[in-house]
């Protein structure tokens, strides 16, 4: 993992994972919730999924996020390829991020995250999945974007 957030060297954030409807919405609304404009924080797939997963919907407005707004992507859909950072969440969006880099000055990160959508089982054993997720996501993007100390100048 690379060294502290600093919102002066990392103005953009990539967030990319297989689908673009579970990992990396999710992380963005996460990384948006703890910035706000301070950055742009974007997310996106190597396939373009359907609208978000109803699982990943439920667990995020469980911490107060919404993702009925958000409309999967592809990299090829994105409108600037300028990003400071780009994280991926699944091995195959880590080959899209090494290509969307190909000559620019970007800084990649490979996160493994665990895919909820394969759990099978009960709304509650396939909830907790996602829940657990998210947790880790968050868990991640707060030790990697700390927020910004108000004490001191």
């Amino acid at each position: 993992m690379s060294g502290a957030f600093d919102p002066a060297e990392i103005g953009a954030v990539l967030f990319a994972c297989s689908m673009n409807r579970v990992r990396s919405p999710m992380a963005a609304a996460m990384l948006r919730q703890r910035w706000g404009n301070r950055i742009f924080v974007d997310s996106c797939g190597l396939r373009a999924g359907r609208e978000p997963d109803p699982f990943a919907q439920a667990v995020m407005d469980e911490i107060g996020l919404d993702l009925t707004d958000h409309r999967a992507k592809t990299f090829n859909d994105l409108e600037d390829g300028s990003y400071d950072l780009v994280i991926s969440l699944s091995p195959q969006a880590q080959h899209g991020a090494v290509e969307l880099s190909r000559g620019k000055a970007m800084e990649l990160e490979y996160w493994p995250t665990f895919d909820p959508t394969m759990i099978e089982g009960s709304r509650e054993q396939r909830l907790d999945a996602y829940r657990r997720m998210r947790d880790e996501l968050e868990r991640r993007i707060s030790e990697r974007f700390p927020r910004p100390s108000t004490f001191g100048g």
